[in-house]
């Protein structure tokens, strides 16, 4: 398992745009799994949406696209390349995230060619979905 220090030490995130707390499995250009604590504090719950604080779906994007970075840097010979993401396809959102909650994120690379990759992503709270679909990213050099 990887902390958030150990995700650091792998990937370009940082507070307050890192949304990872923990990497459970990782088998490097292959898949990852991760979760993120879902915390009352954070500043998007003030206006999204007041009385009913929801975690906005391009958090949920971002934070499982983080689970990818995660993945396709931990390969050696990507250390230190900058991730972009370039696309998602078919992404949809299946639940909402609340406060207190802890969404588990996982990301299986389908396809890599050069620089450009592909992943089947996938979120869920409990066991309940909150998300499925596909990103698509490109390996830079910064």
């Amino acid at each position: 398992m990887l902390d958030r220090e150990a995700i650091q030490a792998i990937i370009p995130h940082r507070p307050p745009f890192l949304f990872l707390d923990r990497i459970l499995e990782l088998e490097p250009g292959v898949r990852a799994v991760g979760e993120w604590d879902i915390r009352a504090e954070d500043p998007w719950f003030a206006g999204h949406f007041p009385g009913r604080p929801t975690l906005p779906g391009v958090l949920m994007v971002e934070s499982v696209g983080q689970v990818g970075v995660v993945c396709i840097l931990s390969l050696p010979e990507n250390k230190g390349k900058l991730p972009l993401l370039t696309g998602i396809d078919g992404l949809r959102f299946r639940r909402q995230v609340m406060p207190g909650e802890t969404l588990r994120l996982e990301v299986t690379l389908t396809r890599r060619r050069g620089p450009i990759g592909k992943g089947a992503v996938r979120g869920s709270v409990n066991g309940e979905p909150t998300l499925d679909g596909e990103l698509t990213f490109v390996l830079v050099t910064p």
